[in-house]
């Protein structure tokens, strides 16, 4: 199932063979390759949780979830030692 894609800008052709010949030993492909791997990685990790799956999350309305659940600082959080 070979695909071609045809690259015309210069200025992308002079990053992609510069990207080849720094991280794959010249091979274009797998440079390109690499670089949409990483970026659908990242954009995949900063997606928010709770919209991965429509529904598996209720929410009682009037509850904010950015809010902290506690209303005192723990003393772990705060820097101060217990004395036991």
């Amino acid at each position: 199932m070979p695909t071609v894609v045809t690259i015309n800008r210069p200025d992308v052709v002079q990053l992609i063979e510069t990207a080849a010949r720094a991280l794959t030993g010249g091979n274009k492909t797998e440079a390109v390759a690499k670089a949409l791997r990483q970026l659908m990685d990242r954009e995949l990790r900063n997606q928010p949780l709770f919209g991965a799956h429509p529904g598996s999350v209720r929410v009682a309305r009037g509850v904010d979830l950015r809010q902290p659940v506690l209303e005192i600082m723990p003393d772990a959080e705060s820097g101060r030692e217990v004395m036991r």
